[in-house]
């Protein structure tokens, strides 16, 4: 049992060092965050590649949770930290209950009558599973399943360098003590220069 145990180990290390090696060979290099676009609430292209350099706070939102009450708390949050080179970006999604069955123009309506959002948000996405939008995907496969949306308002933080940094479940809200010095420990880093 443990022989077998053993073989499986070293020939998924294997696979993961030929995998890693003909990356190398094509010369890809591996994805960040600004690799990838939404489409804004406005329905106009939101390349991440505009944020480069900044450090994002990533969450998928709806209007008719019992978390929605967190958009105060990721607007003071935006707020604060603004100017240091941090964004949040809310992804509106059905996802999880059904809980955001809003058009974009009512969401982006609500978001900013009710919460005084200037955040930039996105247009409704999906989240989870296989039709997840590329960027979760992405984070889904970099950080494993566990990590992954389970409800509304999960939020992924997005270091400078584009890479992701660590995942909070829906329940820790956005002035929680770790997000904040995980949010200030990223803008403490130096911006990464642009690569040619």
């Amino acid at each position: 049992m443990r022989f077998k145990a053993a073989a499986s180990a070293a020939l998924i290390g294997l696979a993961a060092m030929a995998g890693g090696a003909r990356a190398a060979e094509d010369g890809a290099s591996p994805k960040t965050a600004w690799d990838f676009s939404f489409t804004s609430i406005d329905g106009k292209p939101m390349p991440l590649s505009d944020f480069r350099g900044q450090v994002l706070l990533v969450v998928n939102t709806a209007s008719f949770c019992g978390f929605t009450k967190q958009y105060e708390a990721l607007q003071a949050l935006n707020a604060t930290y603004e100017a240091q080179g941090f964004a949040v970006i809310g992804v509106p999604s059905h996802d999880f209950g059904g809980q955001e069955p809003k058009a974009a123009g009512e969401i982006k309506e609500f978001c900013e009558g009710m919460f005084g959002v200037t955040f930039p948000l996105t247009d409704k996405n999906v989240v989870s599973g296989d039709g997840a939008h590329p960027f979760y995907k992405w984070a889904r496969e970099e950080l494993g399943w566990f990590n992954a949306p389970k409800w509304n308002f999960h939020k992924y933080l997005v270091g400078r360098d584009g890479k992701l940094v660590t995942s909070f479940f829906s329940q820790t809200v956005p002035d929680a003590e770790r997000l904040v010095r995980a949010v200030e420990t990223e803008l403490a880093k130096p911006k990464v220069a642009a690569a040619n």
